[in-house]
């Protein structure tokens, strides 16, 4: 918030426990890939609003996290992730479009 500005604060803690079940549910119920799970977490945190500011940011930021804790990255650039989020985040992409945005950005890093 410091670097790009805006409001901090949780505004609804509900709807964050919502968008991150989301992911932990295909999770337990499914066998999705990662770039399916990376998609959960960007499409429940862009789409669910739970902070006053930065849920987009915030969205990137988790997916990417997860992937990298999984032995992933983005190999997408900032102006790609932010048309990207900003598509999710307004409709235009649902979350079966978000997998398929990391099926064709997400690379396996080396061990």
């Amino acid at each position: 918030m410091h670097r790009h500005g805006g409001a901090q604060g949780l505004r609804d803690e509900n709807a964050l426990e919502s968008a991150l079940a989301r992911a932990e549910n295909k999770a337990n119920y499914g066998d999705p890939s990662v770039e399916e799970l990376a998609a959960a977490y960007v499409f429940g945190i862009a789409r669910n609003h739970a902070f006053v500011d930065g849920n987009k940011r915030t969205a990137i930021v988790a997916a990417g996290a997860f992937l990298i804790v999984n032995g992933y990255a983005l190999s997408a650039n900032d102006g790609m992730l932010y048309e990207f989020v900003m598509g999710v985040a307004a409709g235009e992409i649902d979350e079966a479009g978000a997998a398929a945005f990391f099926r064709d950005h997400v690379v396996k890093l080396e061990d």
